[in-house]
Order: structure tokens, then sequence, then C-alpha cells
């Protein structure tokens, strides 16, 4: 009995109660649309001002450089400090870029290497902002929520973006590219001003001040190398989240060739244009919204271990059926639009057990270390990813890859089917 009653109320109405969540959900849905319409807004931008492909690989290519390079010791800081704290100050300065950015491409002033300059701020400023994210939510909901809680966070960041996409062509043509990357400033601003409103989580936690005292730990005291090191040893032990952190870092490697080849399937499998690309994306982002209201409501009542093989291998289903579009008469866009949106659905399913798992198996003194040492791990497996795409695109046809690297995807699954110890999770 006190299990079913515990599942009823994992849904997302309970959340609704949870004010410091809601409002740390109201700052995300903001600051999520004002990321989505610069994704596109700044894409024109920067091939408005430099007219070069080479050009806007690179600065998009450079926003990478700095969680590869900063991560794991921005992590060791984020366990130190507020996390309320790093937020408002992240977005703040984040929202402030931005704005100078748009100031000077309005009045022509920008140059290319402000754009690498404020790419690679706004990157570093992402390297505190993503784990203390992580690290806060825990903070503002119990356990049992945890799962309810990044499925609802998940549906609403998608939401959002999806509003986003559909709208920043219309506040380009209506207000320009300036006006229109001013928006994503105001955005920041406003989600750090909603994020200054909520109570600090962290003054009265009970059980994160005990964790500490029981461990002996003293972040004060240690180097950011010595925390560093007690990250990976804690990792090292764990083995069933070290597993979850390399499946997890495996599938966003096969991904990459979606990611990458997206455009040449668009134009030559399916025949289209921008638009093609839009409903692409529109797909995979409705799956995802459909995926975390699922999860929000009927996750609470399977194992995590089950869900992430079930989400993997419907990941995998998903990604091979890409290919089918290929030998079809008709209707190739409508089918590929259909499979994306089985990807995005299976997506949620494997990271948000995965991303629950994590945060209930590590130590609240520890997220934002071992958040960033995860998030390296699975960023890390993009660049190669990348470039092997890029090669392999000149021997096989995206159809083809899509069907091999979807296969892929379900070896390890299949495997990891066969191990008790995960199956536990």
């Amino acid at each position: 009995m006190e299990t079913v009653l515990v599942r009823e109320k994992q849904g997302f109405l309970e959340l609704i109660k949870i004010h410091a969540y809601m409002k740390y959900m109201l700052a995300q849905m903001i600051s999520r649309f004002g990321d989505s319409v610069d994704s596109i807004a700044y894409s024109w931008m920067v091939y408005t001002l430099t007219g070069s492909e080479l050009l806007m690989g690179s600065i998009f290519a450079f926003n990478y450089l700095p969680g590869l390079i900063f991560s794991l010791f921005t992590g060791v800081f984020v366990d130190r400090w507020s996390k309320k704290a790093v937020l408002i100050i992240t977005y703040s300065g984040r929202g402030i870029f931005v704005t100078i950015t748009a100031i000077l491409f309005a009045v022509d002033h920008l140059q290319v290497w402000h754009l690498f300059m404020f790419t690679f701020m706004n990157s570093l400023l992402e390297c505190f902002s993503r784990p203390a994210e992580m690290s806060l939510v825990p903070h503002l909901l119990p356990k049992e929520k945890l799962l309810a809680g990044n499925s609802f966070s998940t549906s609403v960041s998608r939401t959002a973006e999806l509003i986003g996409i559909t709208t920043a062509g219309a506040l380009i043509a209506l207000i320009g590219l300036a006006g229109t990357i001013a928006i994503d400033a105001v955005t920041f601003l406003l989600s750090a001003v909603i994020i200054a409103f909520i109570p600090n989580p962290e003054h009265d936690d009970k059980l994160d001040s005990a964790a500490q005292q029981s461990s002996g730990s003293d972040n004060t005291s240690k180097s950011v190398i010595g925390e560093m090191k007690e990250a990976l040893a804690f990792l090292r032990k764990h083995s069933l989240l070290m597993t979850t952190a390399l499946l997890a870092a495996y599938i966003n490697f096969c991904l990459t060739p979606l990611n990458v080849l997206q455009p040449i399937y668009v134009r030559e499998t399916l025949g289209s244009g921008a638009g093609g690309m839009s409903a692409l994306g529109s797909g995979m982002l409705i799956g995802m919204i459909a995926g975390g209201i699922w999860m929000g409501n009927y996750g609470g009542k399977y194992k995590k271990s089950s869900l992430i093989i079930t989400g993997s291998l419907l990941l995998g289903l998903g990604y091979m059926l890409m290919s089918v579009p290929s030998i079809m008469p008709l209707f190739r866009m409508e089918a590929a639009t259909v499979c994306m949106f089985i990807t995005g659905f299976a997506v949620i399913l494997t990271s948000t057990p995965f991303s629950t798992y994590l945060m209930e198996a590590t130590p609240k003194n520890m997220l934002g270390r071992i958040g960033a040492l995860i998030a390296v791990m699975c960023t890390g497996a993009m660049p190669l990813g990348s470039f092997l795409s890029g090669l392999a695109a000149k021997y096989s046809s995206p159809p083809m890859l899509f069907m091999i690297m979807g296969l892929l995807v379900m070896v390890p699954v299949v495997l990891l089917f066969g191990k008790k110890n995960f199956r536990s999770i």
C-alpha cells in the first residue's frame, strides 16, 4: 500500500505544490526559450558577419573548448559555493555578454574576434551554470520526486525550445537580428531575477551537512586537484554509475552522425531544404516533450535500468528507421519526422532515469564535480564522433550510416541486459 501511495504522488501535479521548484522551472523555461531563439539568430548573425562556412564551423567548434578544458575545475567550485548564487551570477553574466553582442551588431561595430571572445566567455559561464543547475534540483525536491521533477523539467524546457524555434524567424523579420539577440539577453537577466527570489535551499539542508560530517570531508581544506581526485575515486568505486555514464557517452558518440549529417540527409535523401530541418527538429522536440510527460506520470512504476534498456533499444530502432525514407517513393519527410519523434521520445526514456540515478547515488556535496566529470565524458565523445562522421560520409550515405549506428546503439544494451547488478537499479 505504501509503495502505491508513493507512486501516486510522483506525478506533475505534486510538483506544483513545491513553490521554490516551480520558480526554478519558470527561470529555466524563460532561459531555454531565449537559447532556442538565439541558436537561430546567432547562426544568421555569424554568417551575415563572416560569410564563411569555415569561420562559422570554427566558432561553433570553439564553443566546446571551455567545457572540455574547465568543466572539472568549475565543478569543484560549484560544490563549494552556493548554487543559487552561481546561477544568479552566471545568468547575469551571460545576459550582459549577449547584450553587448547585440549592441555592437546593431551599430555595425561587431568584429570576428568579438564573436570568438563572447562565445568563449558565454561557454565558460555555462561550465559553472550547468553543474549548478543539476546540483540545485536535489536540494529543491525530495528524492522520491526526482524522477518526476527531471521529467517535468525536460518537458517544460523542450516546450520552451519548440516555441522559440517556431517564433525565431518571425522575430528576426519583425525586429531584426540585433533585436532578436537582445531578447535572449533579457531572458537571461529575467531568469537571474527569478532565481534571486528562490529561498536558498542549502541553508537548512540537514542531510547534506550530515553527509559531509560523516564522511569527514571538508571542501575548504582540500585543493582543487584533491577534490577532482576524490570525484574520480568515487566514480571508479561506484561501478553502476560508471557503467551508465559510459553508456551515455557511447550513445552520444553514436548519435553524432544524426547531428552532423542531418543537412545532407534532408537535402539529398528527403529532397527538402531549411523547412525540412525545422520539421525534423520539431519532430524530435515534440517526442521529447511527450517522453517527459509519460516519464513524469508513469516512469516511477518501473526500474530505472528497465527504462534505460527500453529507451536505448527504442533509440536504436528509431535511428535505424531513419534509413527507411530513402527507399520510399512518397511521404519521405513525414516518415522521417515520425522517426525523429520516436528518437526524441527514446532519448528522454534513456536520459531521465540516468540523470535521476546520478542525483540519487551521488552525495549532494559532490554533485557538481561528478556531474561535470560525466559531462566531460559525454561531451568529449562528440568531437571524435563528428570527425569520424565526416570521414565516413565520404564512403557511405547518411541513411546507411544511420542504420549502422542504430544497430551499434543496441549492442551494449543487449550486453547490459545480462548484468544482474545493472538490472537491479
